[in-house]
């Protein structure tokens, strides 16, 4: 599959209807994502694992204990499918929802789907998305594991900070220069510092090239 950067951007789920294909773990963790963005999560699948259970049991989201019907996308804006190893059935999820113009998440088959989903790192009010464009998507884990040492409790705690001197400043400073002013002075010296270790058989490939490339002196 070719690169695909894709325009990236959040999407508002506030208050919308939103299915959820499938009921094991890769369902109960979008699902959850869905919640805590304020979605109206509806799961369709026939079973249902634990966490899905109790969701569907406290009332936090619908459930249709059955497979999926084509009515299922009359009021959604967005289908997350989390069935994996069902290549045709993604490609009638695609064919069916652009005809519908809903959004569609596939997992495993991005060819199959709308949109993307980004590996995000949450850091308090901080949200960073890693994607390598469907290029290596291993990696992006990988960047999302050391961004999330990295963006550690005080800086979650410094987020903060941040957040309530912006609303003092607007509340105190009628003057938008000198709230600016104000903000950027409270940033200066902040740099997000970092450093790439590259994998053993990279340094072999690149130091292999190296050689190749190096002229023949004849010598």
């Amino acid at each position: 599959m070719a690169a695909n950067p894709g325009f990236p951007l959040v999407l508002d789920v506030r208050g919308w209807p939103v299915l959820v294909i499938g009921g094991d773990e890769e369902a109960s963790e979008k699902s959850q994502r869905l919640l805590e963005s304020g979605a109206r999560v509806t799961v369709i699948s026939p079973t249902l694992d634990e966490p899905l259970r109790l969701l569907a049991a406290s009332g936090k989201i619908i459930h249709r204990g059955r497979h999926f019907r084509e009515t299922d996308l009359e009021h959604a804006i967005l289908i997350l499918n989390t069935i994996r190893g069902d290549r045709e059935f993604a490609q009638m999820l695609s064919a069916k929802s652009r005809e519908k113009r809903v959004l569609l998440w596939s997992v495993d088959y991005p060819e199959a789907s709308s949109v993307t989903m980004p590996a995000v790192v949450v850091a308090g009010h901080v949200r960073v998305a890693v994607s390598t464009s469907g290029v290596a998507p291993a990696l992006s884990g990988f960047m999302k594991e050391d961004l999330e040492r990295i963006l550690d409790p005080e800086f979650i705690d410094f987020v903060e900070w941040l957040g309530q001197l912006r609303e003092q400043a607007k509340a105190n400073e009628p003057d938008v220069e000198k709230r600016r002013a104000l903000l950027h002075d409270a940033l200066d010296g902040f740099r997000f510092l970092g450093k790439v270790r590259y994998p053993k058989v990279w340094l072999e490939r690149q130091a292999e090239m190296v050689t190749i490339k190096q002229p023949d002196t004849g010598k």
